[in-house]
């Protein structure tokens, strides 16, 4: 399979090297279109399939295209596409709010993926949530989650609503939990570590905590408890949380984080 990744910014050059160290595909497979000079003699050097500078010299060469542009990009790009797209060429779009049907409509095609990656997908560790139209086949649909657990792990969802729920969830994901380190270092700051200090507590605490609950069998719930004990710190701390409403607060985050991909959208 031939593929062709249009946009060469981080997430288009993740993919790219995650595909090769696989071994899914090899250099002479992939393509990668990029506008920018700059860039694009980056990638150049970066061994990473063929750079190209114009859609017309790659996207006939393409049964699979990857979308990594910013979605205020589809405007200028899709135009420019859409004469040169064949109907059984695969397209899977990465790109936050931009739903199926106004692929369908802008480039006139049919067999079509959505998927919301996340961050961590730069290591190796990210979480993709995916769907299609019915269109695309089991085979082109087994591939292509293929290609995208070379990222991390990737789940197929039968609804497109689904897609902006998981972008609350997974894709802004990261933010939440570096916003909640960010607190307890600052906090540990304020206790008389240094700032090298509380980011090594806080760190190894979340990365260990995370390791720990993959292991087992046990709920979020059940680990806290384990953590507490009657009249000690970790309850302290807990009750605090609740008198202040903070689970409730997260929830309601991530509702507006829903709201607002499902306004993207629509626009």
């Amino acid at each position: 399979m031939n593929i062709l990744i249009i946009g060469g910014g981080n997430m288009g050059l993740t993919y790219a090297k995650s595909f090769l160290e696989a071994h899914i595909m090899t250099a002479e497979d992939l393509m990668i279109l990029e506008k920018s000079e700059e860039r694009a003699a980056h990638l150049s050097t970066q061994n990473v399939g063929t750079v190209y500078a114009s859609a017309a010299d790659c996207l006939d060469k393409a049964d699979l295209i990857v979308f990594a542009v910013k979605p205020q990009d589809t405007p200028n790009l899709f135009p420019i596409l859409k004469p040169l797209v064949d109907e059984q060429q695969v397209f899977l779009s990465i790109m936050a709010g931009v739903r199926m049907e106004y692929i369908r409509e802008e480039l006139g095609v049919t067999k079509i993926i959505r998927a919301m990656p996340n961050l961590p997908a730069q290591i190796g560790m990210g979480m993709t949530a995916f769907t299609s139209s019915d269109e695309v086949t089991r085979i082109e649909l087994v591939t292509v989650q293929n290609l995208l657990n070379t990222t991390g792990k990737a789940i197929y969802l039968d609804s497109e609503e689904l897609i902006d729920a998981a972008t609350a969830i997974s894709g802004s994901g990261p933010a939440y939990v570096y916003y909640y380190m960010n607190a307890m270092i600052e906090a540990a700051k304020k206790l008389g570590f240094s700032e090298s200090q509380a980011e090594l507590l806080v760190g190894q605490t979340f990365m260990g905590s995370v390791h720990l609950e993959n292991r087992n069998n046990l709920s979020c719930k059940d680990w806290i408890a384990k953590v507490s004990s009657k009249g000690g710190t970790t309850e302290a701390a807990i009750k605090k949380f609740d008198n202040q409403e903070v689970h409730d607060h997260i929830i309601k985050g991530l509702e507006a984080a829903h709201n607002r991909a499902i306004e993207l959208g629509k626009k």
